[in-house]
């Protein structure tokens, strides 16, 4: 298909009452558009982080009762699933569209990583542009300002990484659905790309 844009429509699939008439809805207007960008944006990945990335489309198959509250597509380095490794997400919720770099807390090398980050705390806070934003969970929606965190904070995130089972960390921005229902598909494309291109030192970090 051909992308063009993310609609109010995109948005207002999250507020249909029941799991089979939102996954239908999904199904219909937002996964295409999911399925073009990560066919989009897997070979800019592949150059950019020197190796293979590949789309891999939420299917929310494991619902049974509660429906889906946000969906995605995720890049990772295995074809067979993206949970387990550091990745790259663009995605909605009813709220807003996101844009991660996202380590989940099925990554078994999560003490490694975040000892990593420790260690490079410096670079990464003055490199994370201010209007970025930090979340400790991929399932809920609140996120802590760049521009509000100390390195003290941020130190005590990526410790949390280290010592915490269920720990994440995700990096990104966000576009209120407003805005991002008014951007062009231009426009839509230049913001995904420059934020990959400023999340793109964390994962060669790791």
């Amino acid at each position: 298909m051909s992308f063009n844009g993310f609609t109010n429509t995109d948005f207002n699939v999250f507020s249909i009452d029941g799991l089979e008439p939102r996954m239908e809805a999904l199904k219909t207007h937002v996964r295409p558009k999911l399925e073009f960008l990560g066919n989009h944006f897997a070979p800019t990945l592949s150059t950019m982080l020197g190796e293979e990335i590949y789309p891999h489309v939420a299917k929310h198959a494991r619902r049974t009762i509660n429906p889906p509250n946000d969906t995605w597509v995720a890049f990772a380095s295995n074809p067979r699933g993206y949970k387990m490794l550091p990745h790259f997400q663009i995605g909605l919720w009813g709220t807003h569209l996101f844009i991660w770099f996202a380590i989940i807390y099925e990554a078994p090398r999560k003490t490694e990583f975040g000892l990593t980050f420790q260690e490079n705390i410096d670079s990464i806070y003055s490199h994370v542009p201010k209007d970025f934003v930090w979340s400790l969970d991929h399932m809920k929606p609140e996120v802590l300002n760049h521009k509000d965190l100390s390195k003290e904070d941020m130190t005590k995130m990526f410790v949390r990484l280290q010592s915490v089972k269920k720990a994440e960390i995700l990096c990104g921005y966000q576009i209120p659905r407003e805005k991002a229902a008014q951007l062009s598909v231009q426009q839509l494309l230049d913001q995904m790309q420059t934020v990959f291109t400023v999340l793109s030192p964390l994962y060669k970090m790791l």
